[in-house]
């Protein structure tokens, strides 16, 4: 199996956890497996490296990491060219343009030829039976096509939220006629399945490409086992309440000011809130901007409200983080076409959840039916205020059985249960492969 995965582990986002129990479950069902990606020192410019993650690869896993960079996430001026120090954001556009000459994509559409002959070269020494793409980027389709139609190979996408759908407004992002819309429907027309996180996505592409809906299918992300707590600390009598948020810092300024300010509030109307803590942890933006950024200045500036920021953390220190917490504020932005990867890890914690989204949003589906969830209310202040306080009572009063039946409501959200049936799935849509000399059973 030949799989095209940038992000793959160490790189530090979200979906390469997804991508490493793909690749996992992969070998662990019998296949030899492949995976084509990009070199690390790419990641540093953008999200940052999880060392932590790489040694949860499968020994059996063959790495290509191909020189790819962003180039426009070079921060090193001494190595622009006069050009680029002069006008950098014309530089930026002119630099887009090219790009697109090759595939609309913006900013990785110039990668196409070097992936084309990443996955026929690799094919030559390894022939595959089987080559899944995941995206983004999206030229990642062009390779898988070029892969097919060069040799025939079968081939599937894990689109995960979609290309042809802006999940933030729930709006298609391109017209099925633009450049975008042909490719797209050029690739998905060979593609053996398409994988997407949730129900409105694929509800959404099921009506947008009617000859596809039966290849259509949902794989939700789910949470690792070992990200959640192997038990749920009850607070202390007279320990101040801590809450917390881990991920990724990029939803608006103005969620993370209504955020902020019914956190004030909820201290200063609750008493069990009065000494409470608020923990961010996880990349503050992407790029050259990580950590420089107006949410810093926000986070910083709330310090006198018990608001921490202490940065990423490894994969392998989540459930312990999580152990050492006592509430979880979810911010999310988007609607019914957004899930997230966090909210499994959330449920599955055994703690109380405050949502900080819309209430059309699909986290609130996933969610309903948790005893510890606050619902959702809306993101006004007063409406967060209340779910603080709510939570932080839940925090102080739920026993071990109303812990045990949260986690029980996510249980059926593992990335296990998610990953492995799609992989038997799809695997039973090629000829089976021979088991590779130790592999796992």
């Amino acid at each position: 199996m030949l799989y095209l995965a940038i992000g793959f582990p160490p790189a530090a986002k979200s979906c390469a956890y997804r991508m490493l129990e793909t690749a996992n479950q992969f070998r662990a069902q019998g296949w030899d497996v492949t995976v084509v990606t990009i070199r690390p020192q790419a990641w540093e410019r953008d999200s940052g490296l999880d060392h932590s993650l790489s040694r949860r690869v499968d020994p059996g896993v063959r790495m290509v990491e191909l020189p790819l960079e962003r180039e426009d996430l070079a921060t090193d001026i001494r190595s622009f060219s006069a050009a680029r120090a002069l006008d950098p954001t014309g530089w930026v556009r002119r630099w887009h343009k090219r790009q697109r000459a090759r595939f609309p994509e913006p900013a990785f559409g110039g990668w196409r030829s070097a992936l084309e002959r990443a996955v026929l070269r690799v094919h030559r020494a390894h022939p595959a039976d089987l080559m899944l793409a995941t995206c983004v980027p999206y030229v990642s389709l062009a390779a898988a096509l070029r892969l097919h139609e060069a040799h025939g190979v079968p081939y599937a996408v894990d689109f995960r939220d979609g290309w042809s759908l802006d999940v933030l407004t729930g709006v298609p992002a391109f017209e099925r006629d633009s450049p975008e819309g042909r490719w797209e429907e050029r690739a998905l027309r060979h593609a053996r399945e398409l994988w997407v996180v949730n129900d409105p996505i694929a509800g959404f592409y099921r009506e947008r490409h009617p000859a596809l809906a039966d290849r259509v299918r949902v794989v939700r992300n789910g949470y690792d086992e070992d990200s959640v707590p192997s038990r749920v600390r009850a607070p202390r009598s007279g320990e101040p309440l801590t809450f917390g948020y881990l991920g990724t810092v990029n939803f608006s300024l103005d969620l993370l000011e209504s955020v902020l300010e019914s956190w004030r509030l909820a201290r200063a109307r609750e008493p069990l809130l009065r000494d409470a803590r608020f923990e961010v942890r996880g990349h503050l933006g992407a790029g050259a901007g990580r950590g420089a950024t107006a949410h810093a200045d926000l986070l910083t500036a709330a310090a006198d409200d018990g608001v921490r920021v202490a940065g990423p953390v490894a994969k392998a220190d989540v459930g312990a983080l999580y152990g050492g917490w006592d509430g979880l504020v979810l911010m999310l932005t988007g609607g019914r076409y957004v899930t997230s990867g966090k909210v499994y890890e959330y449920m599955a914690s055994g703690l109380p959840v405050v949502s900080a989204h819309e209430p059309d949003h699909d986290a609130s589906v996933v969610l309903d039916g948790h005893p510890l969830w606050t619902g959702a209310r809306s993101v006004r202040p007063e409406a967060l205020c209340e779910a603080f306080t709510q939570a932080a009572r839940m925090a102080a009063g739920a026993d071990a059985e109303t812990r045990a039946a949260a986690r029980r409501h996510a249980a059926r959200y593992t990335r296990l249960a998610q990953i492995a049936p799609a992989v038997a799935r799809l695997a039973r849509t090629v000829a089976p492969p021979c088991a590779p000399e130790g592999s796992r059973p």
